[in-house]
């Protein structure tokens, strides 16, 4: 999964693989139906895999680590005898049904909002992009800032994805503006950046400059975006 995984840009491992994330999105635009889902789900497995390792094992934090589980379900025979799906249809509907349980019983708390997020990011697999919208708002709207900035990093993918450019790139720039543990400003301005380059790549070349001497992965995908871009 780690192509599909998004200072500088944080360190710790859910921003290293929240960047790798950005990469795969970029080479796989004709996919963009499935673009959104797939970085929410792993985006969330992240989340949801922190929440339940670092706190006390309640009864929400199992509740959530089970619906992972289901989540990252191999579909066909499992190699290691498993829990696994006959198909990918079989594998939704029962991620559905169990990611809306655990919204409906922890409505308010953490683990509904990760609960809904990842139902944003199914129905995004599914091609049910205004279904994926209407959840990543909900959380965008009501959820604590962390997961609110993960959904509006969501949401700004559907509106440039569907033609929405305008509101894709207002909200990229608030994401800038007011960053999270979940969504650096580095993170946002590099997406944004990616998204812009060929209709302003001037634009696009200004949010990457600062970036592009960064260590790490920042520098190394900003210097990689920068030569993306159409010659000045």
């Amino acid at each position: 999964m780690s192509r599909i995984t998004r200072k500088e840009l944080k360190t710790d491992k859910f921003a290293l693989e929240v960047e790798h994330g950005l990469t795969f999105f970029e080479e796989h635009k004709a996919e963009v139906g499935k673009y959104a889902g797939i970085a929410a789900a792993v985006i969330v497995l992240i989340l949801g895999y922190t929440i339940y390792q670092r706190r006390e094992h309640g009864v929400r934090e199992q509740a959530l680590a089970a619906a992972i589980r289901i989540q990252e379900a191999p579909v066909g025979i499992s190699g290691n005898g498993g829990m696994s799906f006959p198909s990918q249809e079989a594998k939704d509907q029962e991620s559905i049904r169990v990611f809306s349980d655990l919204q409906a019983k922890y409505s308010g708390s953490a683990e509904g909002e990760i609960a809904q997020y990842y139902l944003g990011s199914i129905k995004a697999d599914q091609g049910k992009l205004a279904e994926a919208e209407k959840l990543y708002q909900e959380v965008s709207q009501k959820g604590d800032d962390k997961y609110a900035s993960l959904a509006k990093f969501a949401l700004a993918q559907i509106y440039f994805s569907d033609g929405r450019a305008d509101q894709g790139e207002k909200m990229l720039r608030d994401l800038i503006a007011n960053p999270t543990v979940f969504v650096s400003a580095d993170q946002a301005t590099i997406s944004l950046a990616r998204f812009i380059g060929q209709k302003k790549p001037a634009e696009a070349r200004k949010l990457l400059e600062p970036l592009r001497n960064r260590p790490g992965s920042v520098g190394q995908v900003a210097l990689t975006t920068l030569s993306e871009l159409p010659p000045q």
